[in-house]
């Protein structure tokens, strides 16, 4: 039976490492200047030009303005009545961290212990993902790659979604350490004879005690003569220098309300990551300077007596109470849905939040979240040449078709496994 087994697993992992490897080629370097003309570009931080002519090259945008007033250079791609926006930022993903669920031997998402601050996501990023593939033709061009489980996760790394390996992936190496906040409260476990509704969690106060006792603890350990050495410890000295930011992921009240506590005592830059609760606290929020990743859109309210469209609007109550807002699709099959980031975006416009602000939730504001406005985010001169032309509006399932796409200035393939059956079949069904 265990010989069975095991031929069984072996058999999927080869046929999940030859799905891997077949991944379309990353495309090169930017060799000759490029030109967009004609389209309305979304600038990503509420801008709009409408006839724009934007210029790259080496990589980087060099002009950028109306038509008439910005001269082209090198090749130019006409795109009249069509749409450009810069690259949208997927954060607190798990893409290429596990390429078949079903197959343990592709999952690398999460490490053995609690508190484990010193492993990286980055060298275990998968470049050659399937699941990565199918996300550029939705014009997902980056992503906060972070690792799960445990009290202490590890470090995320911000990568850019056409490489050869994750050497030539990074944006930005180990921008932060993640924790899950320990739950105030819980539901009775009715199957257990537990009862029903929500009951304190008896343990709460001794688990952040335990956190506080981490976090001395590696104080003492930096401030002495790190002798034996710690790797976690020495894991969370950018933490503790303000060179990291601390992402918790935390969605009760209480549980936002402890970690603002916990970050200002302890001088730490703090993300709010889910936030399910946040819009009770927004005021918090805005007064300490705490941006929030919020939770999946595209969810149900988790208790009887919410507003049926709570998700749909909750970031719109966020943006307008001054909260800086970016969104995030992790949860079940997260993966397979990091490709819908841009339509929760378009969900909560359609629930009042103006389009291009709902822009922003996927560009420039997690731009700033993630400490890489200078270079990602929005489309202007100096930044990277990261971007897509749509035939229409990008946030709507629709009309988000794209005709072209760049990282860094070079022309990705927009081909993809889905795209290759699509037409196989096609072809079958029209009789070629």
């Amino acid at each position: 039976m265990k010989k069975h087994i095991y031929i069984y697993t072996l058999c999927l992992t080869v046929l999940c490492s030859s799905l891997s490897f077949a991944q379309q080629t990353p495309a090169s370097e930017q060799k000759e200047t490029i030109s967009i003309v004609g389209a309305t570009a979304h600038i990503g931080n509420g801008q709009v030009i409408e006839n724009a002519v934007i210029v790259f090259e080496n990589g980087k945008i060099i002009r950028i303005g109306a038509a008439g007033t910005t001269q082209t250079a090198g090749k130019v791609i006409d795109a009249k009545g069509k749409h450009v926006y810069p690259g949208f930022i997927a954060p607190n993903s798990t893409l290429g961290l596990v390429e078949v669920d079903a197959v343990r031997a592709s999952r690398d998402q999460q490490e053995t212990g609690s508190i484990n601050p010193h492993v990286r996501s980055l060298i275990a990023y998968n470049t050659e993902s399937k699941v990565i593939e199918s996300c550029r033709p939705n014009g997902i061009l980056t992503a906060q790659v972070t690792p799960r489980g445990g009290r202490v996760s590890g470090t995320s790394s911000i990568v850019q979604l056409d490489a050869w390996n994750w050497e030539d992936a990074v944006i930005k190496e180990d921008d932060g350490i993640h924790m899950n906040w320990p739950r105030s409260s819980s539901r009775g476990r009715w199957w257990l004879g537990e009862p029903r509704g929500l009951r304190p969690n008896k343990n709460y106060a001794k688990q952040l005690q335990d956190i506080q006792d981490v976090f001395n603890n590696a104080v003492s350990y930096l401030n002495g003569t790190k002798s034996p050495k710690h790797l976690p410890f020495e894991a969370m000295a950018g933490l503790l220098n303000g060179t990291q930011k601390l992402f918790v992921h935390v969605d009760s009240e209480k549980g936002i309300l402890d970690a603002i506590s916990f970050a200002k005592k302890n001088n730490l830059k703090l993300v709010i990551v889910g936030g399910y609760s946040a819009h009770k606290v927004a005021t918090t929020l805005r007064q300490n300077n705490v941006p929030v990743l919020l939770h999946r859109t595209h969810s149900v309210p988790k208790t009887d007596d919410e507003d049926y469209d709570l998700s749909y609007k909750k970031a719109k109550i966020l943006t307008d109470a001054g909260v800086l807002v970016g969104l995030e699709n992790s949860g079940q099959m997260e993966r397979m849905n990091t490709r819908n980031l841009p339509f929760l975006a378009g969900t909560v416009a359609a629930q009042g939040l103006d389009k291009e602000k709902a822009l922003q939730l996927i560009t420039s504001n997690t731009a700033k979240i993630l400490g890489i406005d200078d270079q990602l985010g929005t489309l202007e001169v100096g930044k990277d040449a990261t971007l897509f032309i749509s035939e229409g509006d990008a946030l709507d399932m629709r009309t988000n078709i794209l005709t072209y796409a760049f990282i860094q200035g070079r022309m990705l393939s927009l081909e993809t496994h889905q795209t290759k059956l699509w037409k196989r079949y096609m072809n079958k069904f029209e009789g070629k």
